[in-house]
């Protein structure tokens, strides 16, 4: 059996694209990013004690993000989810941005995020995307 030493990664230089090759770099705006998935399991318990059945379920995905508020910058993140609402489009999430550097893309959703908040505090907002099937691995240009 073989020691793995991991490698952790620190989310401080991070890159999120939404659009695909003609969007917008949003990392300035975002300040967390997740895939996130979603499995479960299926049971059958039958009439003899040894009749127990477990079977795995396919996972489902969605992208999380929170990103802070921005209604005056025309390409700000706020303005393209509330104006892109039901659109399908690409996402490349890179962990740590970079030449060379791994990272994931989807196609997602798009939800327009929340509008307003609390009083003196940054408006913040939290949007989770459904993705198209699975996050697939990429290799940053």
């Amino acid at each position: 059996m073989a020691i793995v030493t991991p490698q952790p990664i620190l989310m401080g230089n991070a890159s999120i694209k939404i659009g695909g090759t003609s969007g917008n770099n949003y990392e300035g705006a975002v300040s967390s990013v997740e895939f996130q998935p979603t499995a479960g399991s299926v049971n059958f318990k039958g009439l003899a004690p040894t009749a127990v059945f477990t079977y795995a379920t396919s996972p489902t995905w969605a992208l999380a993000l929170t990103f802070a508020q921005d209604w005056d910058t025309t390409n700000s993140l706020s303005n393209y989810l509330f104006d892109n609402q039901g659109k399908t489009v690409q996402v490349d999430v890179y962990p740590v941005a970079g030449t060379g550097k791994k990272g994931f893309s989807a196609q997602v959703i798009i939800q327009p995020g929340s509008i307003g908040g609390a009083i003196d505090s940054v408006a913040v907002s939290t949007v989770t995307l459904g993705v198209i099937g699975a996050p697939a691995r990429v290799t940053q240009a």
